[in-house]
């Protein structure tokens, strides 16, 4: 029987719980157990081979990998077993991915009902276009008539609307063949470069990896670990190439010489004034309290932008369909009344 797939939700909120039952001083593997009474019977099987794995001495980042959990929450997963702030790390890696949870489930329901009355006027659109406004238009020429700007201004929309379809399915095939041929075979450095250099993404994309970073880095210094250590652990961490990547680099810079807060401010995907954290984490001698504060602000930051984006974004599709409904509302009835006034 083919195992359901864990939702975001479920991830989260069984991480949530892991992390409270530890705060209470349950064992993990106890944690674990008491939670499988409460799930439903189509997880136990899974959550029984879980317990087994555990006892067999299996890193719980391993067994969730098992369990196709999300990588995000495998990443805090990995970082707390080696720093060992276990319970404090699965609440706040699980805070986060309900958050995102939410954040995309506002976003589809932002999007539902726009995206299906814009499909409804597309379908009116063409029903218009193709069979009111020819006629329309040969009974005009017949009584030496002008068509009027709306009819003229539909006709020539649904006159361009299949060559910018083909040109957004070329563009399509065209990022498709970039991607396979070309964007997956770069380091994992690079492709995240590019990606925060997008237009729309690219500050969402630098505010969530810095977040990441910072939050990983401060829970591994705050556990005791020196600057070292710790990036010696994300060059370890084989569920997020990226982050080992970036650990590995970061080290053998650090060996040649290079400050922290030098090397981190030229790698583009992260913030800019991150180097700025830095150099007065190590100040102050509070680094990781530092990096820890800096990703709170960096999520709330995060948040901030995909709300106000959302606040939006439907507006914005609101107005382009009522353009549209009025267009085609005007095409219909001004040349009614054209007509009229020629009789």
């Amino acid at each position: 029987m083919r195992t359901r797939k864990w939702t975001l939700d479920e991830q989260a909120g069984f991480l949530k719980r892991t992390g409270e039952l530890l705060q209470r001083g349950y064992p993990l593997s106890e944690a674990i157990e008491s939670l499988a009474y409460h799930l439903p019977d189509y997880r136990k099987a899974a959550i029984s081979d879980s317990l087994n794995d555990l006892k067999e001495g299996h890193p719980f980042y391993r067994v969730l990998t098992n369990l196709k959990f999300n990588p995000t929450l495998i990443g805090y997963v990995y970082f707390a077993e080696q720093h060992g702030g276990l319970a404090e790390a699965f609440i706040d890696g699980s805070a986060i991915m309900e958050r995102r949870s939410k954040e995309i489930s506002s976003l589809r329901k932002i999007l539902y009902y726009p995206l299906f009355l814009m499909s409804a006027t597309f379908i009116l659109f063409f029903f218009v276009q193709q069979t009111l406004l020819p006629r329309f238009t040969s009974l005009f020429s017949s009584m030496d008539l002008d068509t009027n700007f709306f009819t003229e201004a539909v006709m020539l929309a649904g006159t361009l609307f299949p060559i910018f379809a083909v040109l957004f399915v070329a563009l399509a095939a065209a990022s498709l063949l970039y991607y396979s041929f070309r964007f997956r075979h770069l380091p994992q450095m690079d492709q995240k470069r590019r990606l925060a250099m997008l237009p729309a993404a690219g500050p969402l994309l630098r505010l969530f990896f810095t977040q990441y970073f910072t939050a990983q880095l401060g829970y591994l210094l705050g556990g005791g670990l020196s600057v070292s250590e710790a990036l010696l652990l994300f060059q370890r961490n084989p569920q997020q190439p990226f982050y080992s990547e970036l650990g590995e680099s970061i080290k053998i810079r650090l060996r040649t010489g290079e400050k922290l807060d030098d090397i981190l401010s030229g790698f583009a995907f992260f913030q800019e004034d991150l180097c700025q954290i830095i150099r007065h984490g190590e100040r102050n001698g509070k680094l990781g309290q530092e990096l820890r504060f800096y990703s709170i602000h960096c999520m709330e930051a995060f948040e901030q932008k995909v709300t106000s984006g959302l606040k939006i974004v439907q507006p914005v599709l609101f107005s382009l369909i009522g353009a549209l409904v009025i267009s085609m509302y005007l095409a219909v009835m001004l040349p009614m009344f054209h007509l009229l006034n020629g009789l």
